[in-house]
């Protein structure tokens, strides 16, 4: 019995030892380089975010893992905001689809929701086989979408993000999905991160700088606090400031398309970039690497530091030099 009994002792402790390691693991998010004892194999999903005048503020930025900011029609700019850290309760409005979002949506292996595209994108969305929710399917439901009252279409569509997991898998696409992480600088690279100073940035989406996006440093969170024509850059029901620590400024080529004003974005050559962190500013280039856009210096990747990303999008007509300023 006193052999049993130790044996038994022993098994246990085995036991409680390894659920205590397997508590204790920590996995890390892959599109911020957090840490967490979550699992991180929640599919990411891309969200189309109006950016006119008309829908600012918006809602659910500020827990969006990266946005990409790129130019729509003429002068006004429009988000790719990808969740897979965290899942907000609303996010929006969402507005209509461009190629290009979807095209950098799929390189991270994203759902693709969006409120309505014009016939041609549509067909393009679907002949490539993006995985995808289109409001104009579910417009007003009341589940996944909702017109709000308090603004007027097109600014006024809002996805209630709880639902997409099981809508998205109503439509047949898998919600749960591991993918590579980005590149992320550690302990110690955090330590030596050096650069010219970058307290403050301008970038101008127009040649008048009818819209104008500008980012301030804030020493005490080390982040960047994000605004628009001067005014920040919050959520809508808290009124909460969207705090980036990575600030990823690419310039390439744009081509408008169509009389609508519609543009073509080249994302696959790479080109000059700027890489902002912690109040530093270094000369980089971009790339595109298994479908992410990428900094690249000496030919290699360079780590963003962990936490959340913005990634703004010029032409090269007139460029970085032109367009943004940095002081």
């Amino acid at each position: 019995m006193k052999k049993i009994t130790v044996v038994l002792a022993v098994v246990t402790i085995v036991l409680l030892s390894a659920c205590s390691k397997s508590e204790t693991k920590t996995n890390m998010y892959p599109l911020t380089g957090e840490k967490t004892k979550e699992d991180v194999d929640r599919r990411v999903v891309s969200v189309m975010v109006n950016n006119h005048p008309k829908a600012r503020p918006q809602s659910g930025l500020s827990e969006a893992d990266i946005v990409f900011e790129m130019l729509a029609e003429g002068d006004i700019t429009r988000f790719l905001a990808l969740y897979q850290s965290k899942e907000p309760k609303v996010v929006g409005p969402v507005r209509s689809a461009r190629e290009y979002y979807f095209d950098l949506a799929d390189g991270y292996d994203a759902l693709y929701v969006y409120q309505g595209a014009a016939d041609f994108i549509n067909d393009m969305i679907k002949e490539r086989g993006i995985d995808h929710l289109n409001g104009a399917k579910f417009d007003d439901d009341g589940k996944l979408f909702k017109r709000e009252s308090f603004r007027k279409s097109p600014h006024n569509s809002y996805l209630q993000f709880k639902a997409v997991p099981k809508v998205a898998e109503s439509e047949g696409y898998e919600m749960e999905k591991m993918i590579d992480p980005l590149p992320f600088l550690n302990e110690d690279e955090l330590q030596s991160l050096s650069g010219h100073s970058a307290e403050h940035i301008e970038i101008n989406y127009s040649s008048g700088g009818a819209d104008t996006v500008m980012y301030d440093y804030d020493e005490q969170t080390e982040t960047y606090i994000r605004s628009n024509n001067g005014e920040k850059t919050v959520e809508l029901d808290t009124n909460d400031p969207i705090e980036i620590d990575n600030v990823f400024v690419i310039e390439t080529h744009h081509e408008v398309i169509d009389d609508e004003g519609r543009r073509a974005i080249d994302l696959e050559s790479g080109g000059n970039a700027y890489l902002i962190q912690k109040g530093q500013v270094n000369d980089v280039q971009w790339e595109r690497q298994k479908g992410r856009l990428i900094p690249v210096k000496d030919g290699e990747p360079i780590g963003f530091v962990p936490g959340k990303t913005w990634v703004n999008v010029v032409p090269t007509n007139p460029g970085l030099e032109q367009s943004v300023m940095i002081e």
